[in-house]
Formats: C-alpha cells, sequence, structure tokens
C-alpha cells in the first residue's frame, strides 16, 4: 500500500488545533468555543485525517471568581454567565510584550493565537476598577504614573509547570519526523521538571518507552480522559502557519522545529534506542533504504543504486535492503529495490530493522525515516537528497548533494509541499527537468563519499590472470 506523509497541516479541517486566522485572540461563545476559522480552513483545504487528541473543551485550572484556565492549545480563559465585565491581559514574561489586551464580558472565552511554548502571564481586573482609577487620571494625570495607586489584577497566574502534567502531541506514524522530534520532549521534561505525557503512534512509543523511562507515553485516544496543565503539538504546519511554531519549519530543519515550538535548546540530539542487541550477522555488510513517501526522495539517478550496490559488493560487502516496501509507488511510477540488494524488506518491528542497522559498517539512505533510525543507531550515515537543503536533516559529514543543479525545493518559501501529488517537483513539474535534483547526483559522487567513511573496509577486489 502507498505510504503518506502526514506531516500535518493545520488548516485542514479535521485537525484538532486549527490554525486561527486572526491575528489577536479569539473571542467567543463559551458555550461554544470552537474558531470560525474551523468553517474557513474546510473550504480551503482537502479532508485530512485527525491526528491530535482533543484537549478538554473547558480550561482545567480554577483561577478566581469562576473564572478558569490553562495552556492547552494556548493560553485560554473562561470567564463566567456573570459577575463581568472584566480586562485581561496576556504578557510573554520572556521578552517583556503586552500580547493582548481587551475589556471581556460575560461567558466569554478567549484564547491566544500563539500555540507554541510562551511562558505566558495572565492578568485580570475588574473592569470597574480600570474605570474608577482611569476617571482620577483625569482629575490629577498625576495618577497615571503613581504604580502604588494603580489598580492590581485580582488575579494573576505565571506560567510555571514545574511538577505538573503537560502533553505532547506528536502522533504522526512517519518515524523520521517522531524520531527527530522526540529528544525535544525530554529537553522540555528536564527543564521544566515536569510530568510528561507523550501523545505517540503505539509501535514508535514501543520503540522508545524504555529509553525515557521518566515519560508517559499514551496514545491520541487516551487524550480526551486527561486534564494537562498545558499542551503543546508538534509537527510541521505549512503554509507560513507562525501560530504553532515561533519559526517556519523550512528555515530551520525538520527536527529542530521541535525545539522552537517547546522552547528548549534545539542544538539536535540522537533519540536513545536499545543497541545492547548482539550482531546478527557476522560478515562485513552495509545496509541501504531507497524508499520513501513521494518520488521527490528518491535517488532518482536510473544507474545510482545499481553502480554503488556493485562496487560495494566487489569491496566485499553484502548489501542489505531494509525498507518496509519492496516496491512502492503510485499511478504508473513504481520503485524497487536495486538489483543485487539483499531483500530485507518488510513490515517488521522497528526494533528489529534496529538489530541489524546497529553493527552495519555504515548505512545509504535518502531523506526519509530509515536515515533517521540508522542515525539513532549510531552508524555513519550516508545521505542522498536534492530536494533538500542539508540543514533540512541531522548532521552528518557524509550528506550528498550536487548545488550545480536545482536543490532544495522542500526549504524554499516561496512554495509549498503538496502531500497528495506524488509526482511533486514545484519547478520542473512536467519538463526534462524534473526531479534534477537527485538525478544529477551521480554514483561517482556518492562512491567517492563512501570511500571517506573511516569504516569503510577497502578497495574493490581486483582478479589476476
Amino acid at each position: 500500500m502507498p505510504t503518506q506523509d502526514f506531516s500535518i497541516d493545520l488548516t485542514a479541517p479535521q485537525a484538532s488545533a486549527p490554525a486561527q486566522e486572526t491575528s489577536a485572540p479569539v473571542q467567543s461563545d463559551a458555550s461554544n468555543p470552537a474558531s470560525e476559522a474551523n468553517a474557513d480552513a474546510a473550504t480551503s483545504a482537502p479532508p485530512q485525517e485527525e491526528l491530535y487528541g482533543r484537549v478538554p473543551v473547558r480550561p482545567v485550572m480554577e483561577a478566581a471568581e469562576g473564572i478558569r484556565f490553562d495552556f492547552n492549545e494556548g493560553l485560554r480563559v473562561q470567564f463566567p454567565e456573570t459577575g463581568g465585565p472584566w480586562h485581561i491581559i496576556f504578557r510573554d514574561i520572556d521578552t517583556g510584550v503586552i500580547l493582548y489586551s481587551q475589556d471581556v464580558g460575560n461567558n466569554v472565552y478567549v484564547t491566544s493565537v500563539k500555540k507554541f511554548y510562551v511562558r505566558f502571564r495572565l492578568e485580570i481586573f475588574h473592569k470597574s476598577e480600570l474605570d474608577d482609577f482611569a476617571a482620577e487620571v483625569k482629575k490629577n494625570p498625576y495618577l497615571a504614573g503613581d504604580e502604588e495607586k494603580q489598580p492590581k489584577p485580582f488575579f494573576q497566574h505565571d506560567y510555571n509547570a514545574e511538577g505538573k502534567t503537560v502533553m505532547i502531541q506528536l502522533p504522526v506514524p512517519t518515524i523520521g519526523d517522531t524520531l527527530g522530534w522526540f529528544p525535544y520532549v525530554e529537553k522540555f521534561r528536564l527543564k521544566h521538571k515536569c510530568h510528561v505525557l507523550a501523545v505517540l503512534q503505539p509501535h514508535l512509543a514501543d520503540l522508545l518507552r524504555k529509553q525515557y523511562p521518566d515519560i508517559t507515553f499514551i496514545t491520541r485516544d487516551e487524550v480526551p480522559e486527561c486534564e494537562p496543565y498545558a499542551c503543546y503539538y508538534l509537527g510541521l504546519f505549512f503554509k507560513g502557519d507562525v501560530d504553532h511554531q515561533p519559526c517556519d519549519f523550512r528555515y530551520i530543519g525538520l527536527h529542530r522545529t521541535a525545539g522552537w515550538i517547546l522552547g528548549v535548546d534545539p542544538e539536535e540530539e540522537r533519540p536513545r534506542f536499545d543497541l545492547s542487541a548482539p550482531r546478527k550477522i557476522q560478515e562485513p555488510y552495509v545496509c541501504i533504504a531507497v524508499q520513501s513517501s513521494s518520488q521527490a526522495k528518491y535517488w532518482n539517478n536510473p544507474q545510482g543504486w545499481h553502480d554503488v550496490v556493485k562496487f560495494l559488493q566487489d569491496c566485499g560487502y553484502r548489501v542489505l535492503c531494509m525498507d518496509r516496501d519492496r516496491v512502492h509507488g503510485q499511478g504508473l511510477v513504481w520503485n524497487h529495490i536495486p538489483h543485487g540488494a539483499e531483500d530485507f524488506t518488510g513490515n517488521k518491528p522497528l526494533q528489529e530493522r534496529i538489530d541489524i542497522i546497529k553493527d552495519a559498517d555504515f548505512f545509504i539512505g535518502v531523506s526519509s525515516g530509515l536515515s533517521w533510525l540508522a542515525w539513532g543507531c549510531k552508524v555513519p550515515v550516508v545521505m542522498i537528497s536534492g530536494f533538500t537543503n542539508p540543514t533540512n536533516e541531522f548532521h552528518t559529514p557524509y550528506r550528498i548533494i550536487n548545488f550545480h543543479t536545482c536543490n532544495s525545493c522542500w526549504n524554499d518559501m516561496r512554495v509549498d509541499f503538496d502531500h497528495f501529488d506524488f509526482l511533486w517537483c514545484p519547478r520542473h513539474k512536467g519538463t526534462d527537468r524534473q526531479f534534477e535534483c537527485s538525478r544529477l547526483i551521480t554514483s561517482e559522487q556518492v562512491i567517492k563519499v563512501i570511500k571517506t567513511i573511516p569504516t569503510f573496509r577497502g578497495m574493490p577486489r581486483t582478479t589476476t590472470t
């Protein structure tokens, strides 16, 4: 079956945290706190599978006077049906910026536009006290600068997750995205000394659970049962969305965007795996992975894999293809494992693949999940990619790209990736230049890089007469 790139675009109608189209916090009737942006999104994007679990509609923390708040999908405040009007202020403590300052009435729900980590300060005033003070200032303007005379909020709360439960949702089924993001979840837990609920697909949770014993792993279906202090969504947010991420991921890379969303050090860190299994194959071997979810991600040089596999075999290596699919594609375009490679494909548990990849002399792949898996296995990774800029993936000294041709469209802010177009090539689709970014990466270039790897075992064998 064809795979689907599940990097999420939150303009999709089924997403649990729909992108806001406004530039200020959303106010709505508390009985129906969903933004009207949902309806707008439904007409502007094709249907997309709902990935994120839905947080409680009602904020979980009690403020005062029947007001409730939390930090699920940004800072959320819900006002009761009586007792108002009030005045509310959202501040960013770290920058000192006032993000929102507004009078609000009864039965109103207010949420910040920014859904990524912000160290918010919430201040709530009685509007009548502010009105009285404004009247006094008109009589005596000098009062405006007297801090002791200025009205004080009857409720103030500074974001502090220490000792509290924070939910971080990364339920995409794709391997590379989750493995690239997850180390930042652990960084968040350590920074804030909080209890983290991590929402993952079961097969990925099974891989990571024992390596991160201080994190609780749950499924999307368990999310409605939880009442966290805060909740954050890890994903790739498209079309210039800077409400769910502080900086467009195309600038900073697929994995580092998680650090930015969570407000932790974006320096990359490998995911932790269990690498304790004994070596299974005694002969020298190399692992490769050639398949991916979009044709742009493939090494589209028709001779490339054939030449590299033959070169490795001539050097005495077994070449093991670790892909899930022996054949993958769409329509009239189908990709097969390279001739001569040993077929280790199949929908196998990730730990089984790790147990083999970890003892390979090196790994050769494209910009796809198994390359991220190999990186976590601490083996040298030769990554062949032309459609992404090298900043997009983890650093490897064996990255291969041809800068003499069209390249890096994935990280081009002028184009948006189309998840539904398997043959996506935004600059040259339908021309003889389509996919030239990887077609013009030669086998000679790849072989030269392989020869620089310290674990490479030598030159091809020669025969004598």
